[in-house]
């Protein structure tokens, strides 16, 4: 079964692939590099970069995968009443987050920006595949630029012969087909304890998970970490540590593991119930709570014993 485990979006990446040709996973590596170089708000060249120095002026044509990038940032936005907002850029750069995270200097990155948010003005013509940002305002792609990319190489693997499929980029899982053994099972990490948090297995579908605790860094008022809370403009101190969510797709569940982070504890696990997703949120001291949806897909969670869909 060929498999393939190294960097990219700034990430540990990794590819599943069962069945199909025998360069698939190749191919599925140079498809992600491809990805990243359209995408990467850290590439002065990228076509993100491009839409950024542009905002205010006339659209840019993109990409067909970047017109879908800022689609779906969009549609998030939406979804989630603005809770995922892809225009906090502004925001993290004055958070610190200045640089790629593996770049990042200990005390973060000084950045003055100007910067303001404003997902609403985002103009978007599918005819023309073209986008215009609003003057003063940059387009993060963040977390759903590694969900939306799992999405397409998923996709594509199947399309080119693979009987299954999973991607992982940097926690954001998306799998499909037919599975290595009986189910795709994908473990949750516990923040604070050796053993995971849950294992799901999922027949097709996706799981992401948003934590404040893996990319951060010192300021001079203390810690700081990319999950902007696009309602203050700051880093978000919600009590949750980690939230996760089980999706149709990666987009999706990135989203939703962001969304419900932000909305905190209670809020959180409600906004999954409302939008049909599953999911695990950690609180402060370690607890797993979790969705009323959330069972079926468990093998196990702290310590419970489940049957699970296979």
């Amino acid at each position: 079964m060929p498999a393939d485990t190294f960097r990219a979006m700034g990430s540990d990446a990794s590819i599943v692939v069962v069945g199909g040709p025998p360069d698939l996973v190749d191919r599925a590596r140079t498809r992600i590099n491809e990805l990243e170089t359209l995408w990467s708000r850290f590439l002065p060249d990228s076509e993100v970069s491009r839409l950024n120095a542009a905002a205010g002026q006339r659209p840019l044509l993109v990409a067909p995968e970047t017109f879908e990038l800022v689609e779906r940032g969009v549609d998030a936005w939406r979804i989630t009443g603005g809770l995922f907002d892809p225009t906090v850029l502004g925001d993290v750069l004055r958070a610190g987050y200045t640089t790629s995270f593996d770049q990042l200097p200990p005390l973060g990155g000084a950045s003055v920006s100007r910067l303001g948010r404003g997902c609403a003005g985002i103009e978007l013509d599918p005819a023309l595949c073209a986008v215009r940002l609003p003057a003063g305002v940059g387009f993060d792609p963040g977390g759903i630029g590694k969900g939306l990319a799992a999405d397409l190489v998923v996709d594509e693997l199947l399309a080119a012969g693979a009987d299954g499929a999973c991607v992982n980029l940097g926690g954001d899982v998306r799998v499909a087909g037919t599975p290595p053994d009986a189910s795709w099972a994908v473990a949750i990490d516990h923040p604070t304890r050796a053993e995971p948090a849950a294992v799901v297995h999922l027949a097709r579908g996706a799981v992401a998970t948003s934590s404040r605790l893996n990319r951060r860094w010192e300021t001079d008022r203390g810690f700081a970490h990319h999950l902007i809370d696009p309602r203050r403009g700051i880093p978000a101190d919600a009590a949750v540590c980690t939230a996760t969510a089980i999706a149709a797709t990666g987009w999706q569940a990135e989203v939703l593991a962001k969304a419900s982070f932000l909305a905190d504890l209670g809020p959180g696990l409600e906004l999954l119930d409302r939008l049909g997703a599953a999911g695990l949120l950690v609180d402060e001291d370690g607890a797993v709570l979790t969705t009323r949806s959330f069972a079926p897909f468990v093998d196990r969670v702290d310590g419970t014993f489940q049957e699970a869909i296979r």
